[in-house]
């Protein structure tokens, strides 16, 4: 896969090349990244199967993509990739524990899911997610897969209404239509209707958007991760113009 040059540390450059972990070591370098990120900084109670690492029923059926940085020799970002196949071996997307998604996966065609999503503090810049985003574009177009799913999260610091207010002010071209009945598991409480600034929109959130994907509007509430999540959609056929050499689909 590709190389892009990154400079998080100004005394020296970082080659960033995005590709799959390659054995066992690399993917518990990965699962132990996003323990320090969704444990020891976000605060996370994570029900993992290894200690220090964030490790759970989907891992092994997902491959696992890594922004390698070559010159120092570590991750810098990483996303896991559940793809069709994989997920009705292990009987589920991991989407799927958070929200109903019949009618949305009754649709024709292949789904690859994203999850896990998580940067190093050190190299938390736009080029290292459009680096990763480069994979993850990679293996939509040779392997053909018709969209792209997953789960992102909305920080619940400012509380719930917060998150409702952010998501009432997305434009009705973000936002998934309702016939599709996608309905979270665990919903968050109503919004009482009351005046309230809007959570910030996290970054990952607008990476999304930028790249024309939809999202529902019946967010999740993941209490161990103290955060509400929304269901995340990515039809290749609305994917805005300016990435479409990335992430379009030959015909």
């Amino acid at each position: 896969m590709r190389e892009q040059m990154n400079s998080h540390d100004p005394e020296k450059k970082a080659t960033l090349k995005v590709r799959m972990a390659q054995h066992l070591d690399e993917i518990r370098d990965a699962q132990r990244l996003r323990y320090r990120i969704f444990a020891e900084d976000m605060g996370a109670k994570l029900h993992t199967l290894v200690p220090g690492h964030d490790v759970d029923e989907f891992d092994d059926y997902c491959q696992h993509l890594l922004v390698w940085d070559e010159s120092a020799e570590m991750i810098a970002g990483y996303t896991r990739v559940l793809l069709h196949e994989d997920a009705q071996r292990a009987g589920r997307f991991y989407s799927e524990t958070e929200f109903h998604l019949g009618t949305v996966l009754a649709r024709s065609g292949r789904f690859m899911e994203l999850g896990r999503t998580c940067i190093h503090p050190n190299y938390r810049n736009g080029l290292t997610i459009a680096t990763l985003w480069m994979g993850v574009a990679e293996i939509l177009q040779s392997q053909r897969y018709d969209y792209l799913i997953g789960c992102c999260s909305i920080g619940l610091d400012r509380g719930i209404a917060a998150v409702h207010a952010l998501i009432g002010q997305l434009r009705h071209e973000q936002l998934l239509d309702a016939s599709l009945e996608i309905r979270a598991r665990h919903r968050l409480p109503p919004f009482d209707g009351a005046d309230q600034q809007a959570a910030p929109m996290p970054p990952l959130l607008k990476a999304y958007f930028r790249l024309g994907a939809q999202i529902s509007a019946d967010p999740c509430w993941d209490e161990d991760f103290n955060v509400a999540d929304v269901f995340i959609l990515l039809d290749q056929q609305r994917v805005a113009q300016r990435y479409a050499r990335h992430f379009r689909v030959a015909a």
